[in-house]
């Protein structure tokens, strides 16, 4: 089973390469049975993973570079372990539902050479392979937006690709000069996480270093004032450039966070809390009341994206396991949810070529199912109780409430506006008479598209009612992770306020 994530990153690669040779007629069915057994891959090393182990498991290590201490060095804890296996499943989704005319193999194919980024960036425990994958995951993702994209695709795909390089820039400048500082303390080189988290940093130094990582996680995340580049990416990619881009590859900025700025600055990340958490409530709160504002259904999720991404920053930075606990599981619903709805606007932009609010009206009468499942989704999203969005949300705000009731109470209010904005495209687009001649005509969802979602729906019941499968793995990691920024920790500060609980405590 060590070689099981080997087997995860150079498969799609390998498949993504004799797929050249593949059909035009055929390369559907080869794409979707390439993700599946990728999908199927993934479950198999959840079953294979032992949720009682809260360190890396499925661990390799080869030498890449030995004089500079680059490695192949590859692992999965509780954290990465079910991002890994959305990054697969979303992959499988948006290929089944692909409704494309225009260069379909060339789209599979990008597809299948993006899912090796993505799960090489949530496996690698060496920076500098960490940061390949990072750099690599920007080039499908241009192409699939500037190849298959809308009228001003091109400016959308530069735009996302400077936006993100840039700041990826300055987060390698941040690596290097972590790896040099490892060498002049022991003597040699190293790329390697665990060996970086071993080193105890000076607390000017830590606060500098945050900041350069800061850089390149916070733009993909996007936050505020680096989120700019979100909704034109949307806006302007095809729908399974959406459902990609909303459910993994933002989840790398938040990621980023947790493996690597929190414990390897641990006073600095208590330090700047502040500023960090009021940019998270920018996002929250402003980013709503522009979703609001939005005669777009596509814009609208885009947006709303932004501000729940604030309320897993909000999780992240509270530094406790309750609260990065709920970050990550909320990374995990936001994007099964997100995914979902892209896919949704997706369905109704292939039938009627619009997605503005005002070109529907009384669609629940006309796609019962479609309203059906696009209201499930819409709940989810809100954060209704019993479904997954819920968990997540919670947690997360309920850890940071230990850090500052009245900022959590602000955070809060993404629930309501959250609630707002959804509710009203709700009501817009499937409540009321069908005013447009077009709309009397539309056809259900088919059996390609129920196979897409139908998964989603009940993944997002499931884990809302039972979420002890995927919490547990997760809160196990955390914890680890929380007690060893504690140890770390060097001001008095950061020691009272990275919590260790009693029960984390016995466990070790």
């Amino acid at each position: 089973m060590n070689d099981i994530l080997s087997v995860l990153i150079f498969f799609p690669l390998i498949a993504g390469i004799l797929g050249l040779v593949v059909t035009e007629k055929s390369i559907r069915a080869y794409g979707i049975s390439v993700a599946a057994v990728e999908f199927i891959l993934s479950l198999w090393m959840w079953f294979a993973f032992d949720p009682a182990n809260a360190g890396m498991q499925f661990v390799k290590r080869i030498a890449v570079v030995p004089d500079f201490g680059i490695s192949y060095y590859v692992g999965v804890d509780g954290i990465s372990l079910f991002i890994v296996i959305m990054a697969t499943l979303m992959t499988l989704i948006g290929i089944i539902a692909l409704n494309i005319k225009k260069d379909l193999k060339n789209m599979i194919l990008t597809l299948l050479f993006l899912e090796v980024a993505m799960v090489g960036v949530f496996v690698s425990l060496d920076a500098i392979i960490f940061y390949l994958f990072w750099e690599f995951s920007l080039v499908p993702m241009l192409y699939i937006i500037g190849a298959w994209g809308g009228e001003k695709r091109l400016y959308a795909a530069v735009k996302f690709f400077l936006y993100t390089f840039a700041g990826s820039l300055i987060m390698l400048v941040g690596m290097l000069y972590v790896a040099y500082v490892y060498q002049q303390t022991t003597g040699s080189w190293s790329f390697a996480l665990t060996d970086w988290y071993s080193l105890v940093l000076i607390v000017p130094v830590q606060k500098w270093l945050f900041w350069a990582f800061f850089l390149g996680f916070a733009i993909k995340v996007p936050m505020f004032p680096f989120h700019t580049w979100l909704p034109y990416a949307h806006g302007q990619a095809p729908t399974v450039g959406s459902v990609i881009l909303a459910a993994v590859l933002l989840k790398m900025g938040t990621y980023g966070f947790v493996r690597f700025s929190l414990p390897m600055f641990p006073d600095a990340s208590v330090m700047y809390i502040t500023p960090v958490a009021i940019l998270a409530l920018i996002m929250i709160v402003y980013t709503a009341m522009v979703a609001y504002a939005q005669k777009d259904m596509k814009q609208v999720i885009a947006y709303s994206s932004v501000s729940h991404m604030g309320v897993i920053m909000l999780g992240i930075f509270a530094m406790n396991a309750e609260g990065i606990s709920g970050s990550v599981f909320f990374m995990l619903s936001h994007g099964i949810v997100s995914g979902a709805l892209f896919l949704l606007v997706g369905v109704i932009y292939d039938r009627r070529h619009t997605k503005l609010m005002s070109e529907f009206g009384g669609l629940a009468s006309v796609m019962p199912n479609y309203a059906l499942i696009f209201g499930v989704m819409l709940m989810a999203s809100v954060g209704l109780p019993l479904t997954m969005g819920f968990v997540g949300e919670y947690l997360s705000l309920a850890g940071f409430f230990k850090i500052s009731p009245v900022m959590t109470a602000i955070g809060g209010t993404s629930i309501i506006f959250g609630a707002v904005y959804m509710l009203s495209l709700y009501k817009r687009s499937f409540f009321g008479p069908v005013t447009h001649e077009a709309n009397k005509a539309l056809k259900d969802l088919d059996a390609k598209e129920l196979t897409a979602l139908i998964p989603l729906v009940a993944i997002v019941i499931w884990l809302g009612v039972y979420p002890k499968p995927i919490l547990q793995p997760i809160d196990n990691s955390v914890k680890a992770l929380v007690s060893f920024m504690h140890e770390k920790a060097q001001t008095p500060e950061a020691k009272n306020t990275i919590v260790v609980s009693k029960r984390t405590k016995e466990a070790q």
